[in-house]
């Protein structure tokens, strides 16, 4: 596995807890595949941290490309109007 600075572990981790990061976006800036962004993950978080991430990844369709409804895009909340003048 190629080193990383502190900046780019940081940024691997941030992208890892993103729910709608996948892990495909990881692998084009990284180069690193989901066994090893779960490698990395293991070594830099606490133990507890760990396994609310692996509990939190687990099944969850937006960090898998092939998996999701959708290509690209951001959430946008149903009261997104609410705020916008007339």
């Amino acid at each position: 596995m190629t080193k990383f600075n502190k900046e780019d572990i940081s940024r691997i981790i941030e992208m890892a807890w993103e729910d709608r990061t996948p892990f495909e976006a990881i692998m084009q800036e990284f180069n690193l595949n989901q066994s090893q962004v779960k490698k990395l993950l293991k070594k830099e978080l606490s133990s507890g941290s760990f396994l609310a991430w692996k509990k939190r990844v687990k099944g969850r369709k937006t960090k898998h490309e092939s998996l999701r409804g959708f290509k690209v895009g951001r959430h946008q909340s149903y009261d997104n109007n609410k705020f916008k003048s007339k």
